[in-house]
């Protein structure tokens, strides 16, 4: 199965279980993925959103600059697999030399890394069709008020939720 290219939309917290998630959408705006996650990974992608400057290097900002010391980049991030209602992140390294790597990563990791290197964000096509059959991840999108405002998004959302 191939991957499709998403970016993400946008974070809000779950009414209902008032954990963060991270929305992301596909660039035609037919698949939406929402994803839940920890408040401090949430965090770290609000303050790449909203071009927020701390005054030491946060986890993630000395990771890129690791990478970037290193002379590496990351060539793409994929959510790669759902299991037990988990979603699982692959990061991939480009070293100079050509030589890729792949790293495991949660995905609030990786798309924390892909917002600060402006590298694509993908996801499997086997997650986005898992996602949709997980009981569990139905149930949480499944509220009302949730629903309507995943259905309803649009490229002004972007970097309109801070945790």
């Amino acid at each position: 199965m191939a991957d499709v290219e998403m970016r993400i939309c946008g974070l809000m917290m779950d009414p209902i279980t008032n954990m963060p998630i991270v929305v992301l959408k596909d660039r035609a705006n037919k698949t939406v993925l929402p994803i839940w996650i920890g408040v401090y990974e949430a965090n770290a992608i609000a303050l790449e959103i909203e071009k927020v400057a701390t005054p030491r290097p946060m986890t993630h900002d000395l990771f890129r600059n690791l990478l970037i010391g290193c002379d590496a980049w990351i060539e793409r991030v994929v959510v790669s697999e759902l299991r037990d209602d988990t979603f699982f992140a692959v990061i991939w390294i480009e070293q100079s030399d050509g030589a890729m790597m792949s790293i495991d990563s949660r995905p609030s990791d990786a798309l924390a890394l892909a917002l600060r290197l402006d590298c694509p964000i993908y996801v499997s096509e086997q997650v986005i069709t898992s996602s949709k059959l997980s009981p569990t991840l139905n149930d949480k999108a499944n509220s009302e008020e949730l629903r309507k405002w995943l259905e309803n998004l649009g490229e002004e959302d972007l970097g309109q939720y801070k945790m």
